[in-house]
């Protein structure tokens, strides 16, 4: 402020401040802009009318001659005139800026304006290009994107008008003209540049006339001066101009200075402003702050798709009907142009009419051309080819075509590398299809058609340029055209799905039945329930590299149900590939909703939002992911914090989205744009849960951390507002209760606590520890950890997770109402959504699962152990298995129906096996029991308490009438038990691994303590002694020959031993983790080996040198192809096949190494395959205690 100014107001401050009333008068001055809403509740706080004066003048007194000015106007309008008059003489003198923008007709700030600071000074920029010589300065953009505003602004600057332009800046508003009006123009800018003149003249006469005047008033009059010409339309305009000055014109167009020589220089106006500047706009209008805005606010912002026009004349609207929020953002939903109107210093009363004049500015045929772009999708590059399929052109025509819309602003180009990519504002797009609505339905079907008629019967290969677009819009586009057959035809084919999913993954066309289900069901929903529904709880496997083989999963699918009729059809028309029918999947029944894989590493939490429209997860990958629940398409990713995030979650209002981590800090997000709005970092070690307040209005967010604390924190305020100390360990989980007057806690002291929101006091404690103790497991060494918990919406149940186990318990009392099974690996969270009709889980096994609530309480726990026994006779598959851990069954496979099932025993059954003849089974018990039984009634024949630890092991001699049995222990027992007899194999010195009967009553035995060593299982006596291995011995086999054996270690390596010559023949080295298995091969040639690591080997055993390295593939990031150990091994009859247990089954090509198949079974650690003589029928178990019997199709 000038120091005069100044002095006037300290010298009449106490008349001032005797006087006045502030309120009207800051009224006035927030209009003008030179007072904030913030100062203005600085000046309210004060008690008393002179205070708040005094307080006004000190704020006014700090500012700049505006404020003065602004000040000394309010006085006046109040109707205080003798205050203004002792203020008069102190007025400071218009800057000189201010006269040059006055006097060249620069339009003044808008109303409400928002700096846009970047494009500004990308404005200014180019005019100090031009230097002192004449030139062109092009600011193009489409309809309503702020390009007259900011060209004001940027010549709003004291140095640049300095520096560059000291002899003045003329602005003129040109707009649409013909001739006549082009005249006027000129004849009035002519004027105005002779006003001070001493002869009049007279004004020219033509255009020509016009502009030789223009150019001797600039060269004389007015050198080194700026000419704005403000909206041009038409390149004939800029002629009239053309004389050798500087002049800055803002267009559509952006070749409207094609047909003008001299230096030229771009600004492109983008249309987008950004969410916030937005937000800020609304604001001034409606003189509200940001966070006080209704919620409506966000909606319109983004309806608005950042046109600084649409949202001022929203604001202005809003200004005058201030309750109408709600009313204003249908119209924009409901494309309804014509109602948003407002007059106001726009030069079109209307969204509408501003779009529709650019249009009509096109020639006839090109109008066409500019139609067929209605059916674009929102938000999409469409490469070129896409456009010349469309019209049937060579891509230099359409690129001729498409270019004339980019340099009138309809349409926008990005360049990536060599080809052109072209897509519409979302304005504009939506004011396409408004006016075009009724033509809509034949655009899409022309569309489909010429796709048809330039592939025929072939898809787009991932090399073309358009095959995405296809892949992702095709059935948009017959969906637009009501195409229910082509969309039936493409949406139930198998291709189509395999090619696509292998491009984008499952989740887009998991949308794409949830979007168009309508037409899909018009004759029946079953066909897209089914296609739904496998994609759904496939898509974890279908976004995996090197990808499945859908036909494989596809057989996997109810026999009912059409994927499965497509998958056998394939499966029977490709002669000579390998599949697998699962012939007694019927006893499946799927708890899921939806399988989903989002990070590349363990998931430890998921969480929906409240509408359960959208779901975030975290995990050690250090992201945060936010998906559709619907199909698991990414709509947010977040690389979130400096280490393993280990919870996330929602607010009430799904606007935030809470992170948690091992780096100790917590942060709040913006759940759409994924802004960070603040990081909290109180806790002292890492933070395990965070979890927002159900209610709505106020934020609190309770945290809880290996620290021992829970903290309660007010998104509003900076700092923890209380405190919760009571556990004596790490508190692992925290979560509100739905009335939020409760937080509930568990913690690795075996505790869960409940506390008083309010006051942080605790109320209850539970002992959890003691409901594993007594459960039907078996015990193990691990920890219980109990991981999560999660009420359900009335309050009457909470889901517990411990290990990889997730169980359902009634609150009230403390029963356990359901247990489900399905993750490979530990669980680490679980979460009801809002209405408890769905409930979330996140694993090691990195998915994240959606599960039926309705169906799992109504769901059996029938759980087989992954010890079995199988004897393939006359074509039936016979089965011993073990139930529930208590029960002995036998299974028919091949109709997967049970024969015998015993008694309930009264300790857990470990072992089992049955005789050839099946006429009768043996189990071993964890008691050290073992026990003999007649299969046909299930009548227990003998038994025997045999060993103080475990049963680990039992088998039948051949004549059924001995029982070899082995457990934690170092001694074999051999048992005939018809005779109550019963030999001891002693010499092994630790534990023994396995044993193989041999012919001629010898036993083969191996064991911890690295040795191999072969019984007379009649005597007792060792017949061989070999010591193998420095490591355990994992497995052996025996050649068909009978003369060799092989051992295979924990020492990584795998030996060929002579049972004659009691020496090593080769040793097979390379391997880089534990040798789990092996098997030789029947022509006696190969051995085969598998390790830990997933790899498997195979062996020439005359040489001992290696043929083939199965599994040079990894899956993602580190993954063997095997998903872990590789377990058991079995050759064809032929020794062409090879087919290998571990984390699923794979069928391998012995004579190149190659992978013939896999299948995924539903949980993995398969223990043992069993395989048929004639290599068709395949039984296992996977750790999920689910029975596989498979057969080669």
């Amino acid at each position: 402020m000038d120091v005069k100014s100044r002095n006037y107001l300290l010298m009449n401050r106490q008349a001032l401040e005797k006087d006045i009333k502030t309120s009207y008068i800051m009224d006035r001055m927030i209009s003008d802009e030179v007072l904030t809403l913030q100062e203005e509740e600085k000046v309210k706080q004060q008690s008393t009318r002179k205070e708040r004066a005094a307080m006004l003048i000190n704020i006014i007194l700090t500012k700049d001659n505006n404020s003065y000015r602004s000040f000394y106007n309010a006085l006046l309008h109040e109707g205080y005139r003798d205050l203004a008059a002792l203020l008069q003489d102190g007025i400071p003198s218009i800057s000189s800026v201010k006269t040059i923008l006055c006097e060249g007709g620069v339009p003044q700030r808008p109303v409400v304006f928002v700096t846009r600071p970047k494009l500004v000074d990308a404005i200014k920029q180019k005019l100090c290009c031009l230097g002192s010589d004449p030139g062109w300065v092009t600011v193009y953009g489409m309809a309503g994107c702020g390009k007259t505003v900011l060209t004001a602004e940027a010549l709003r600057d004291h140095q640049l008008l300095e520096d560059y332009f000291p002899g003045g800046v003329h602005w003129i508003s040109v707009g649409k003209q013909d001739k006549a009006g082009l005249l006027i123009k000129l004849q009035n800018l002519c004027s105005r540049l002779e006003h001070d003149s001493t002869l009049s003249q007279r004004p020219p006469l033509n255009i020509e006339e016009a502009k030789d005047r223009l150019r001797l008033l600039m060269l004389r009059k007015y050198p080194r001066s700026l000419l704005i010409l403000d909206d041009i339309w038409d390149s004939w305009v800029l002629k009239a101009f053309d004389n050798q000055c500087q002049v800055l014109i803002t267009s559509r167009d952006r070749s409207v200075t094609d047909a003008v020589a001299g230096n030229k220089y771009e600004v492109h106006v983008e249309s987008g402003l950004a969410h916030e500047k937005g937000l800020e706009i609304l604001s001034l209008f409606v003189n509200t702050k940001i966070s006080e805005l209704p919620e409506q606010a966000n909606c319109l912002v983004r309806e608005c798709k950042g046109s600084p026009l649409v949202i001022s004349l929203i604001g202005a609207l809003l200004r005058d009907f201030p309750s109408r929020w709600e009313y204003y953002l249908k119209q924009l939903q409901n494309k309804q142009f014509k109602r948003i109107r407002k007059s106001s210093s726009y030069d079109y009363e209307a969204l509408d009419e501003a779009m529709s004049i650019s249009v009509e500015q096109l020639n006839d045929n090109y109008k066409d051309y500019y139609k067929d772009l209605s059916i674009l999708p929102k938000d999409v590059k469409v490469p070129t080819k896409v456009l010349c399929i469309l019209w049937d052109m060579e891509t230099e025509e359409v690129e001729d075509i498409l270019q004339e819309f980019v340099n009138k602003s309809l349409l926008f180009c990005d360049r990536n590398g060599k080809s052109f990519h072209y897509y519409l504002h979302d304005l504009q797009l939506d004011f396409l299809t408004e006016k075009n609505r009724n033509q809509l339905q034949e655009l899409h079907k022309n569309i489909v058609n010429q796709y048809k008629k330039y592939y025929k019967l072939n898809t787009p290969v991932p090399s073309q340029e358009d095959c995405m677009y296809w892949y992702n819009f095709l059935a948009y586009h017959m969906a637009g055209a009501n195409m229910q057959k082509e969309l039936c035809d493409l949406m139930f084919s198998l291709d189509w799905i395999k090619a696509k999913t292998e491009l984008v993954g499952p989740a887009h066309l998991i949308h794409e039945y949830v979007e168009y289900s309508s037409i899909l069901d018009q004759k029946d929903s079953t066909v897209r329930e089914n296609f739904q529904e496998f994609l759904s709880l496939n898509g974890h496997l279908l976004g995996r590299q090197p990808f499945p083989d859908i036909v494989q999963l596809g057989l996997c699918q109810p026999e009912t149900s059409e994927v499965y009729q497509q998958a056998k059809l394939h499966a029977q028309r490709e002669r000579g590939v390998f599949y697998l029918e699962w012939i007694n999947k019927k006893s499946l029944k799927n708890l899921y909703r939806l399988v989903v894989r989002p990070h590349r590493d363990a998931v430890y939490h998921a969480c929906f939002s409240k509408d359960r429209q959208r779901i975030a997860s975290c995990g050690a990958d250090k992201t945060l992911q936010v998906f559709k629940t619907e199909s698991g398409e990414r709509l947010l990713e977040i690389s979130a914090h400096d280490d393993e995030i280990l919870c996330c979650t929602f607010s009430a209002d799904g606007e935030f989205v809470a992170t948690c981590s091992a780096d100790k800090k917590v942060k709040v997000w913006n759940s759409r744009t994924g802004q960070c709005k603040c990081v909290y970092e109180e806790h002292l070690e890492q933070v395990n849960c965070c979890q927002f307040n159900n209610g709505s209005g106020q934020y609190l967010l309770a945290t809880c951390s290996n620290d021992t604390f829970i903290k309660l924190w007010d998104l509003n305020k900076k700092y923890c507002r209380n405190t919760m100390i009571g556990h004596v360990n790490s508190v692992s989980h925290c979560r509100f209760s739905p009335n939020d007057e409760y937080v509930a806690s568990c913690s690795t002291d075996g505790t869960v606590k409940l506390w008083e929101t309010r006051s942080a006091n605790e109320l209850k404690s539970i002992e959890i520890r003691d409901f594993f103790t007594n459960a039907d497991e078996q015990p193990d060494d691990v920890e219980v950890l109990v991981k999560c918990c999660s009420w359900s919406k009335n309050g009457d149940m909470i889901l517990v997770v411990a290990k990889n186990k997730v169980l359902l318990w009634n609150i009230k009392s403390l029963s356990k109402v359901a247990y489900c099974r399905g993750h490979m690996s530990w669980v680490h969270c679980v979460t009801f959504s809002p209405d408890g009709s769905l409930f979330l889980t996140s694993s090691d096994d990195q998915t994240v699962r959606i599960w039926e609530t309705k169906k799992v309480c109504k769901s059996s726990d029938a759980v087989l152990k992954s010890e079995l026994d199988v004897v393939f006779h006359n074509g039936e598959v016979m089965i011993l298995a073990i139930y529930n851990q208590k029960h002995l069954q036998l299974i028919n496979g091949n109709t997967d129906s049970v024969i015998m099932q015993t008694a309930a025993q009264e300790s857990p059954i470990s072992c089992c096996c049955l005789s050839e003849d099946l006429k009768f089974a043996a189990f071993g018990q964890e008691s050290g029991t073992i026990k003999v039984l007649q299969v046909l009634d299930g009548k227990v024949l003998n038994f025997r308490e045999a060993f103080r630890t475990s049963v680990q092991h039992c088998r039948f001699t051949s004549d059924c009438q001995t029982l070899i049995s082995s457990a934690h222990d170092s001694v074999i027992q051999v048992w005939n038990w018809q005779l109550s007899e019963c030999v001891f194999l002693r010499g092994h010195k630790e534990a023994i691994k396995d044993f193989r009967l041999m012919e001629n009553s010898k036993l083969l035995s191996w064991s911890f303590d690295g040795t191999v060593k072969v019984w007379n299982v009649t005597t007792g006596n060792t017949e061989k002694d070999f010591a193998c291995h420095g490591g355990a011995v994992l497995s052996c086999a025996v050649s068909p020959d009978g003369s060799k054996f092989s051992s295979a270690s924990a020492d990584k390596t795998a030996k060929i031993w002579s049972f004659e010559s009691s020496s090593v023949l080769r040793e097979l080295r390379g391997h880089e983790a534990c040798v789990r298995c092996c098997t030789f091969s029947p022509n006696n040639k190969l051995l085969a080996t598998g390790d830990d690591k997933g790899e498997i080997r195979i062996w020439d055993i005359l040489t001992g040198a290696l043929l083939h390295f199965c599994s040079p593939v990894t899956v993602d990031e580190g993954e063997p192809t095997h998903g872990g150990w590789v377990t058991d091994l079995s050759f064809s009859p032929d020794s062409k096949m090879l087919v290998s247990s571990g984390g699923y089954l794979k069928w391998w090509n012995v004579t190149t190494g190659e992978s013939l198949q896999t299948f995924y079974t539903n949980g993995t650690n398969l223990k043992s395959i069993h395989v048929s003589p004639n290599f068709k029928v395949y039984v296992t178990v996977d750790n999920l205690g689910i029975l596989y019997v498979l057969q080669k199709l």
